[in-house]
């Protein structure tokens, strides 16, 4: 899945990055890791949004769960040899 990502800038005191710096590194984190972690402790309880898929995923959906119904799927056991013997 790709999910699309956007970079923010935030400007904090030196003592609070020398602090955060300093939290991140008891558990071997770099700064964004450890800012990440916090923001999505602080969001775990808010409900994730969905959205409506595009007509064109709905029928590429319905069209693979057809042929998959239909037993006309093959089952990839190694995705390596797979590729190969396209």
């Amino acid at each position: 899945m790709n999910t699309s990502q956007s970079q923010i800038k935030v400007t904090i005191p030196s003592t609070m990055k020398d602090y955060l710096e300093s939290k991140a590194g008891k558990f071997g984190m770099p700064i964004a890791g450890y800012v990440r972690h916090l923001i999505l402790k602080d969001i775990e309880d808010m409900d994730y949004p969905t959205y409506q898929a595009s007509e064109e995923t709905e029928r590429s959906y319905k069209k693979a769960i057809a042929e998959y119904e239909a037993g006309e799927t093959h089952k990839v056991k190694d995705v390596d040899t797979f590729f190969d013997k396209l």
